[in-house]
């Protein structure tokens, strides 16, 4: 039990076997000495490091904790960001795909979709859809007929919408020189966009971007940006920039060729530090981007969160109709030797999006690995031997791996202590909550 407590209840622990020896240089002696011999079982368990909710709910709670801090520093400073960030121009942006054909949509009380004067489509099928969808209605996001969807462009923008968002970033750079009175070269060098962004499947299995997008110096966090530059010239130079984005697909004789572009739903929201009635609470921002990092395609309904191996999968995968067709649309085209390159078997599993759910841009705040960093040395802090001071010592360490996952047992246990940790963590974050406001009243 004190083993499963250790690392928070993860579901597919990784168990390794070996020693760690701490030895004082000057003289070889011994100063600690762990060995897997005498733990139960003869190994040590660590946490798999799994994001995904679906896999791991305890880890998955750590990574978002860590999203959230990575993302709110970006927003208000520490963690080697200065506090003065939020004094700088800064936006809540979400660019969403375009349509790729008629879906069924959930709209507070209003009809789906209204009949046309068109009665139906080529295919027989109704345009048009006069219910009224709540948004747990799992017609909400279904094509109106599948056959009028146009599948291969969904997937192939799924496939490029990494090169679509780099357009972006390029056309705000470009956009922003030209309202400043700026050479493309001459704005780089004064100015330097940072950015956090997340991605999240939609109800239509179609990838929309929620970014954090700040103006600093040209030396990134530490840098103010120069005084010509605000937050409504960034609001307005986002939303040309990208309406400006069109990309061609690769050329393929079975598809033609396509312009692929970002959708006109666009939403920019400002980010103030006075937190005025149009701006959003850096807080609230970052948690909202930490809630999405942990949700795959799978936890979406969008997808599976495990690569496919055969096209048979695909019949037999517990998903929408929506969603197979898309899958088999990706494993179709992924044979097509023009379109190989965009490894669209590999990730039909995703839809074709092949990108990671959370990027940022090189110096946008801290990164993950810091903040691993500094969780791991506050445990070696708490845990780690009692050493003499003022040695350096020596550590040799033999390990290797020999399993993973647990018994059925186990596995029981694990779910049980990491659900009450996370209702720990929910009790505390409420009375922290209350706490604060009694006191701030």
């Amino acid at each position: 039990m004190d083993r499963l407590t250790a690392i928070g209840g993860c579901s597919h622990p990784i168990h390794l076997s070996g020693s760690t020896t701490v030895l004082d240089p000057s003289n070889g002696e011994i100063l600690h000495r762990f060995d897997t011999s005498g733990e139960p079982g003869e190994r040590l368990s660590l946490r798999c490091g799994n994001r995904r909710a679906s896999v791991c709910p305890s880890c998955s709670r750590l990574h978002a904790g860590d999203t959230y801090h990575l993302v709110r520093a970006g927003l208000l400073g520490g963690r080697n960001v200065p506090f003065d960030v939020r004094d700088r121009p800064r936006l809540f942006v979400t660019l969403t795909a375009p349509g790729f054909g008629a879906v069924h949509r959930a709209g507070n009380g209003a009809r789906c979709r209204p009949r046309s004067r068109v009665p139906d489509c080529g295919h027989g099928r109704p345009v048009g859809c006069p219910l009224v969808h709540e948004p747990t209605d799992p017609l909400v996001g279904q094509p109106l007929c599948p056959g009028c969807y146009d599948y291969p462009g969904h997937v192939l923008w799924h496939a490029l919408a990494g090169r679509l968002w780099k357009a972006f970033t390029d056309n705000l750079h470009h956009h922003l020189a030209a309202r400043t009175g700026r050479t493309r070269t001459g704005f780089r060098r004064s100015v330097r966009i940072s950015y956090a962004k997340v991605a999240e499947y939609q109800r239509r299995a179609a990838v929309h971007v929620h970014a954090v997008v700040r103006l600093d110096g040209p030396e990134g966090p530490g840098d103010p940006p120069p005084g010509w530059v605000s937050g409504d010239l960034l609001a307005d130079a986002v939303r040309t920039a990208a309406g400006a984005v069109s990309l061609a697909s690769p050329d393929s004789p079975a598809l033609g060729e396509r312009r692929l572009r970002w959708g006109a739903q666009l939403d920019v929201r400002p980010l103030t530090a006075d937190r005025g009635p149009d701006g959003l609470t850096e807080e609230g921002v970052a948690a909202y981007v930490a809630k999405y990092v942990t949700k795959g395609a799978a936890e979406s309904g969008a997808g599976l969160d495990r690569r496919l191996t055969d096209a048979g999968e695909i019949a037999t995968a517990r998903v929408t109709p929506h969603v197979r067709a898309l899958m088999a649309c990706c494993w179709r085209l992924g044979g097509l030797p023009e379109l190989r390159h965009l490894r669209l078997r590999e990730w039909a599993h995703s839809l074709g999006f092949r990108g990671r759910l959370l990027t940022t841009s090189r110096r946008y705040s801290t990164t993950y690995g810091a903040l691993r960093e500094e969780r791991a040395e506050h445990e070696r802090e708490r845990n780690g031997p009692d050493l003499p001071d003022g040695i350096e010592p020596v550590t040799e360490s033999s390990w290797r791996y020999v399993g993973s996952g647990h018994s059925p047992g186990a596995a029981l246990l694990a779910a049980g202590i990491a659900e009450d940790l996370a209702r720990n963590r929910e009790a505390a974050r409420d009375a922290s909550t209350h706490g604060g406001g009694a006191g701030g009243g």
